[in-house]
């Protein structure tokens, strides 16, 4: 999370009548890569996913506990394409949402064996986050929410995140408890 957001008032981001459905989940991620086995390399040996679907030479779904596809990937943009360069838009990151800390854990865990260097580790009161990058550059943040009774708020209700550094020896001993 970039530490130089404002916190904002949610209340009054949406009316009723245009707010989207508090069910809402979010779904695919699709990523154009360079090199499709590469890719497939990370995603499932360092971050764990199971390959769902395979579309000839051009594209691969991956999903965590057997969901249909949360990653797709594809060479649509061509074999060997370029990074996008720094400071121009697009992905920043997206995140993937472990169930408890413990699964945060063993997810750093495999990263860390597969030799996958860590960009930062930030505490933000309402999650703990631990960012990379895949083989194209795009950002990936893993992470767990805290239960939200343990959210940091401010007198009024409303949240009040931070960005602090996360101790990632500790989230790593949680494997030992």
């Amino acid at each position: 999370m970039n530490p130089q957001l404002q916190r904002q008032d949610t209340r009054e981001a949406s009316s009723p009548s245009t707010a989207i459905d508090p069910a809402t989940q979010m779904g695919l991620v699709a990523l154009a890569v360079a090199d499709l086995d590469r890719s497939v390399t990370y995603y499932r040996d360092a971050l764990g996913f199971d390959v769902t679907a395979t579309y000839g030479r051009d594209a691969v779904f991956l999903s965590a506990g057997g969901y249909h596809h949360h990653i797709g990937l594809n060479t649509w943009a061509g074999r060997g394409a370029p990074h996008p360069a720094p400071g121009t838009t697009g992905l920043y990151h997206f995140a993937i949402l472990y169930p408890d800390r413990a699964a945060l854990a063993a997810a750093v865990r495999r990263v860390l064996e597969a030799g996958v260097a860590l960009e930062g580790a930030s505490d933000h009161g309402v999650s703990e986050a631990v960012y990379l990058r895949d083989p194209d550059g795009n950002g990936v943040e893993l992470y767990r929410d805290r239960p939200e009774s343990e959210w940091p708020r401010a007198d009024d209700g409303t949240i009040v995140m931070h960005t602090r550094p996360l101790d990632l020896p500790a989230l790593l001993r949680e494997l030992q408890a």
